[in-house]
């Protein structure tokens, strides 16, 4: 049984930090592109950042460019979302998910973890 549990979320005000973890079970991790994804209230689920399961090359989405990191610890089967300079607008459910190889769509996803950025 697959699962992906986040941690790390939490209310922070605006120009704060904090850190989402992500932590996999039941998969062959390294196996596995990561990815974050967000979700505001009222809007779309948007992918933020990812990370290659091979290279580790990254990939981030305008909005978060220059103030967010992906990094992943294969050994511990856990992927971190660094976020800095947080903005009001960041304000989201985070969700991490799995997706085998990178080929097609995300294979699996986390239960989210809540991040409110106040003004």
């Amino acid at each position: 049984q697959v699962q992906l549990v986040e941690s790390g979320g939490g209310l922070v005000q605006a120009g704060g930090s904090l850190r989402l973890s992500c932590t996999a079970s039941g998969l062959d991790f390294s196996k596995y592109a990561m990815g974050w994804f967000r979700q505001a209230p009222g809007k779309g689920r948007e992918l933020v950042a990812s990370i290659n399961w091979s290279t580790g090359s990254t990939y981030y989405a305008d909005p978060v460019k220059g103030r967010f990191t992906i990094s992943r610890d294969n050994p511990k089967n856990t992927v971190y979302l660094r976020a800095d300079s947080l903005k009001p607008e960041d304000t989201a459910v985070y969700y991490c998910a799995a997706n085998y190889r990178g080929l097609g769509q995300y294979n699996y996803w986390g239960q989210g973890a809540q991040v409110t950025v106040s003004s």
